[in-house]
This record gives C-alpha cells, sequence and structure tokens, in this order.
C-alpha cells in the first residue's frame, strides 16, 4: 500500500490533500456568503433609499380643519406617484415628487401618511395631528342666507368687452361636468382668441337684499394650464341706492399679489399678499369676506387652502346705474398671447346676513 500523508480529526483520519482541499473549499463558500450578503444589504438599501419630507402640518401639532399638507419626495430615481393617506385611506395622488394639498378633517386626533413611488417601489412618511374645527373667511351665524352650488344654477350672463381688457376673447361656460370634480357636478370655464389681454366675465345676481352687510364668498377652482393665465377675479357685489359696493379680488399672476378693487377710482390695489399659480390640476380652495360698513365697501380677508390673511382695506362705492341686487362674478384674464386656458370651478357659495 502506498505511503500516504494522514490527519486525524476527532474519530475519522483524511488524507493530507483532501484536508487542505476542503479548507480551501470552506473558505471560499465563506467570502461567496459574505459578498451575498453584502449584495443583500446594497439592494435593498437602494430599494428603500427614497425618503419623504412633510413640511406642514408638524408631526404633534394641532389644526382646524381642512389641513394643508405639503410634502416632498426625494430618492436616485424619478419619483412617479404620491399619496396622502388619511387614517389609512387614500384621499390625494399626485403625479411628480411635490404634493400641496388641503384635506377635510374631522375634529380629533388624525394618522397623515405620505407615500411616494420611484421604480424600486415605495416609501413613506407618517406624522399625526390633532384637529379641533374648522376654519373658513369667516363665522358664518344661522340666520344668514346661503346660496350654494351657484355653478350648478342656470340664469348665468356673460360678456367680454366688459371686463376690462380686450374685446375679442372667445370664452365659453359648460356646466355639469363630473370630472374634474368634488361633488360630481362642476363648471368648465374656458377663454381663448387671439386678442392679447382678453378676458372673459361671467356673473349671477342671487337676490336683491339691500340690508345685508356682511358677505363670504367661498369656492373651489382647478386650473389645467396655470402658466397660461394672467390671473383670476373673484367677486361679490351688492348694488343699493347710495352706491355700487364692488367686492373685487384678483390673484395676479404677473405681481404675484392678492389686489382688491377701488370702486370710487376705478383701479386695483395692492394687498401685499403673495398670491402664487397653483400647481396644475389641483383643486384650490379659496374664501374672500367682505363687509358694508360706514358707507364703504371694506375687504376683510382672503383665505387660501385654510390659510387666512388679512385685507383690512375699505374704498367707497362707485355710482349705483343697475337696480337693487347682490351677486358674484368670476372672471378669466388672458395673457400677453392670448392661450387658451380652462378652469373647473366647484362648490360656489354665497352667504350673506
Amino acid at each position: 500500500m502506498p505511503n500516504q500523508h494522514w490527519t486525524r480529526h476527532g474519530r475519522c483520519e483524511f488524507p493530507l490533500g483532501l484536508e487542505m482541499f476542503m479548507r480551501n473549499l470552506f473558505h471560499r463558500l465563506t467570502r461567496l456568503a459574505a459578498v451575498s450578503a453584502m449584495f443583500v444589504i446594497t439592494t435593498a438599501s437602494l430599494a428603500t433609499a427614497g425618503t419623504v419630507t412633510i413640511t406642514s402640518p408638524t408631526s404633534g401639532s394641532s389644526a382646524t380643519s381642512p389641513v394643508r399638507v405639503v410634502a416632498s419626495a426625494s430618492s436616485s430615481y424619478t419619483i412617479s406617484t404620491m399619496k396622502i393617506y388619511l387614517d389609512g385611506n387614500s384621499v390625494y395622488s399626485v403625479s411628480g415628487s411635490k404634493l400641496d394639498r388641503s384635506v377635510s378633517m374631522s375634529s380629533g386626533t388624525h394618522r397623515i401618511t405620505v407615500k411616494a413611488w420611484d421604480r424600486n417601489g415605495s416609501f413613506s412618511k407618517t406624522i399625526y395631528v390633532t384637529v379641533s374645527g374648522t376654519t373658513s373667511g369667516s363665522t358664518i351665524p344661522g340666520t344668514a342666507k346661503v346660496f350654494s352650488d351657484i355653478d350648478e344654477m342656470t340664469g348665468w350672463d356673460s360678456c367680454t368687452g366688459c371686463a376690462g381688457g380686450g374685446e375679442n376673447a372667445s370664452y365659453s361656460m359648460t356646466q355639469h361636468q363630473s370630472s374634474p370634480s368634488l361633488d360630481g357636478d362642476s363648471t368648465k370655464f374656458w377663454v381663448g382668441g387671439s386678442t392679447p389681454f382678453s378676458h372673459g366675465l361671467w356673473w349671477r345676481r342671487m337676490a336683491t337684499n339691500t340690508t345685508a352687510t356682511n358677505f363670504v364668498f367661498d369656492m373651489y377652482y382647478y386650473m389645467l394650464d396655470p402658466a397660461a393665465s394672467q390671473g383670476l377675479e373673484f367677486a361679490a357685489n351688492q348694488a343699493r341706492s347710495d352706491g355700487w359696493y364692488k367686492y373685487s379680488t384678483q390673484c395676479s399672476f404677473g405681481s404675484k399679489l392678492w389686489r382688491v378693487w377701488d370702486s370710487k377710482n376705478g383701479g386695483w390695489v395692492s394687498t401685499g399678499i403673495a398670491c402664487n399659480r397653483p400647481p396644475a390640476r389641483t383643486w384650490q380652495h379659496v374664501t374672500f369676506e367682505y363687509k358694508r360698513s360706514s358707507g364703504k365697501a371694506v375687504f376683510v380677508s382672503i383665505t387660501v387652502n385654510g390659510q387666512k390673511h388679512y385685507v383690512n382695506k375699505s374704498f367707497y362705492p362707485q355710482a349705483n346705474k343697475t337696480g337693487d341686487s347682490v351677486g358674484i362674478h368670476f372672471q378669466l384674464n388672458g395673457n400677453s398671447s392670448q392661450t387658451d386656458y380652462t378652469v373647473y370651478a366647484d362648490k360656489m357659495k354665497l352667504s350673506i346676513w
């Protein structure tokens, strides 16, 4: 029998060459396992590398409804979608890496989760907020006369030349749109044409009340192409024997400021309150509070997506040549290129008392 080198392990004996082979195999398998583990860890890290940041509201804070949720997402890859979940239920979705949405919430503590998706999957951030009541432009008493869903009513009038710009705008109003809509029945407003800075104005008379001194105009709007607009105008008005009180409020995208109308002198006055273009295809909630006091039209406040700003400017009315009335108007302003654009309006409401 040939001579061989043997080594003893426990009760077993192996040729020395076989032992070295097994030791090398064991070390190689150990290194391979370590590399595989590092690959798994690295892959998992890449899949969860994205982060969501919620800048409003802050976790643990108190708020009033609607609660404005502002968040952004970042990742090594393109963010495709972001969603807001309220107590586990999806309430809003947007394409891209940023969202800004006011969400109605009942009183109590709520869980808000913002979730984002990239090509590797999803990642999220969760906070808690305590809601106590609601915020609007004004506390409306039970005795107020409320006109709801004005956008769904018949009896609207419109014009282009009377809107204060060019006189050749093309414009249209199409009611009873099921989408986009908050209550299943919105109205589509459109303006276009070829004459620069031409506008479309729509209005509706609601009553002949001459004694009301408080007015709150509340509505939601949704723009398909905000970049095409020079601005939007929202207004309530009251015509009486002593004058025509115009509560015209303009979001000027050119100046990026809210402006109010000086009825007596016929000009726009800046409020100093910022009004930036809203994101496309996102519902915006605006509330305007006005008063008639001491013979003047008083602009009290502007509330945008739950954020209230006090105006406190007042102007004498212009002469009344229209008869007694209370009404509202909504206007789309054309830009220097008169680019066509569309705005949807929903849940228009006027409260007077």
